[in-house]
């Protein structure tokens, strides 16, 4: 037996309207290629469909089994094609997200919050664990959004900026050099240096100064939370380099000091990397706006 959803939406058709004339008029054709149609179906099936004698026209029971299978199958039809026209107008899509910069989370959030607001259609999802394979992830098109602060040149990804920001350095309040005007490189020479647990090429302090400067801290340490790196910091354990953003709340916190690093100050800007084939979607193009400003705002508190 070869079914159609015509064959479905014709049984469904004529179950609610009682008749051919009727059902024929809600499927927009004419009654006499509703009855070829019917009779076609009931030549496949072998058996009657309905009881046409009654008044108004009723199911048979192999009439009754197809309107079953069709009341199961046209609703999820229905929805596949309302997701379809969705994705085509740009209302849905899937935004799954990869990030190479683990204080990210602090801004983050706010602008997923925002985005859900405007965009409930959206599949939204952090990939955490593709943090490390990030970019690639992109290319595999695992993820649509990469959080990075180290651009580089991809056929079919473009580096969008973001924002720019100053790491900092941050001490504990009577560690030696939270007196100095300013934090250069010699001054990690002697220091243990508490970090996210990502490699040194991705540490803004070695990207921005310690690498070119040739100078390496005596000890590293590699901490998951910004609070227990603050933790250690204000105990004397090490100290620490953190974007601004991070810093909001701690500089009124009388266990810190935080210093610019070199006269000039360290600069750095941050990305998201995005296929070129999705940077136009409405929903990636309020993403990329949220994440231009919302980052800016913890920057001014």
């Amino acid at each position: 037996m070869y079914l159609e959803f015509r064959h479905l939406r014709t049984i469904r058709a004529i179950h609610e309207a009682g008749g051919l004339a009727r059902a024929a008029d809600m499927l927009h054709i004419t009654q006499s290629a509703l009855s070829h149609q019917v009779k076609g179906l009931e030549d496949q099936v072998g058996m009657e469909l309905f009881h046409r004698r009654s008044k108004p026209m009723t199911l048979s029971p192999a009439g009754l089994k197809l309107l079953r299978l069709a009341e199961y199958i046209l609703p999820e039809v229905a929805a596949v094609e309302e997701e379809f026209r969705a994705m085509q107008s740009g209302r849905s899509g899937r935004l799954h997200i990869a990030i190479e910069c683990h204080a990210c989370f602090d801004w983050l959030f706010p602008v997923l919050e925002g985005l859900r607001a405007s965009w409930p259609e959206v599949d939204v999802d952090i990939r955490s664990r593709l943090a490390f394979d990030a970019i690639e992830a992109l290319r595999r098109e695992e993820v649509d959004f990469v959080i990075s602060s180290d651009p580089v040149a991809l056929p079919g990804v473009t580096f969008q900026p973001l924002f720019d920001y100053e790491p900092m350095f941050v001490c504990a309040r009577g560690h030696p050099l939270a007196d100095k005007p300013l934090i250069e490189a010699e001054d990690f020479a002697e220091e243990v240096l508490l970090h996210y647990p990502v490699e040194r090429a991705k540490l803004d302090v070695f990207t921005g100064l310690l690498t070119q400067a040739r100078v390496e801290p005596r000890g590293m340490r590699a901490v998951e939370l910004t609070e227990v790196i603050l933790m250690l910091v204000a105990a004397g354990r090490g100290v620490t380099v953190l974007p601004d953003w991070v810093l909001r709340d701690v500089r009124a916190r009388p266990d810190y000091v935080i210093k610019h690093i070199t006269a000039g100050g360290l600069t750095k800007r941050m990305y998201a990397a995005v296929r070129e084939d999705d940077v136009a979607k409405p929903y990636m193009a309020h993403m990329l706006r949220l994440a231009r400003t919302e980052p800016v705002k913890l920057q001014r508190r």
